[in-house]
This record gives C-alpha cells, structure tokens and sequence, in this order.
C-alpha cells in the first residue's frame, strides 16, 4: 500500500477526521456548548438588567420631574408671598409716616397758632401800650389848665350815667 496515493490519503484523512472529531465532541464540544449557553445566558441576564434599569430610570425622572414641579411651584408660593409681604410693608410704613406727617402737621399748627396767638397778645399790649402813652400825652397837653379838666371829668361822668 501506498501512503502517497489518494485514495489512502483520503483513508487517512477520514480516519484523523474521524478521530479529531470524536475527540472534540468528547472533550471539547460540550464545554464549548456550555460556555455559550452561559455567554447566552448572560447576555440575557444583562438585557433584562438593562430594561430594569431603564424602567427605574423613567421612573426616577418622572419623580424628579415632580419634584422639580413641586419645587417650582413652592418657589412661586414663596415668591408670591414675599411680594404679598413687601406690599404690606409698604403699606404699613406709608401709613405710618402719614400718621407721623399728621402729627407733625397737627403739632406744627399748634406752635403756629401759639405763635400767632402770642404776637397778636404782643401787638394788643404795644397798642394798649402806645395807645396808653398817646392818651396821657394829649391828656396832658389838653388838661394843663384846670378848667379844662373840670370839663373832661363832667362829660365823661355825664356818658357814664347815660349808659
């Protein structure tokens, strides 16, 4: 027989196939099988992870988007409040200075019509005054000779029975 031929060649190369496979499918085709059954398996365990995850990420921006909502709308609140507050203050202090401005007013009056009050005494008393001064200077002109006020005296008693 001859080993160069084809036809043992193709013999032989049956044969190492044969024996290849065999060995293979003995010892290495189930660890292969196994190891893609686990990568297969794997793969599904990380895309079942994955749309877990991806649920809980949809639910936790729902959350936050509430929140955020919520937080807004107390931002408002507040912010509502504050001009509610700054108002009233305004108020408030607008009321208070015009009551203080009336009280000043009021007591400004005061002064002024005391002050009035006390130069009209003032000027009365320097007419009073002047007009006291005026009368005993006439008066002394006028009544220098006796006669003369012996006339006045008469007169001024005749003006007073008539009244």
């Amino acid at each position: 027989m001859n080993l160069t031929s084809p036809e043992t060649l193709v013999f032989w190369m049956t044969l190492f196939f044969l024996i290849f496979f065999f060995l293979l499918t003995k010892m290495a085709w189930k660890p292969i099988l196994n190891a893609i059954k686990e990568r297969e398996k794997s793969i599904e365990e990380a895309v079942l992870e994955a749309e877990k995850t991806r649920e809980e990420m949809a639910k936790l921006k729902a959350d936050n988007e509430k929140i955020l909502q919520e937080a807004r709308q107390e931002r408002e609140n507040i912010l509502k409040e504050a001009r509610e507050l700054k108002q009233k203050m305004i108020a408030e202090a607008k009321a208070e200075a015009e009551k203080a401005r009336a009280e000043e007013l009021a007591k400004t009056k005061q002064m002024i019509e005391a002050e009035r009050q006390a130069a009209l005494k003032s000027i009365h008393d320097q007419v009073a005054e002047l007009t006291l001064q005026m009368t005993e200077k006439v008066l002394k002109n006028t009544l220098n000779d006796r006669d003369k006020q012996l006339d006045l005296i008469k007169k001024n008693l005749s003006d007073l029975k008539l009244n």
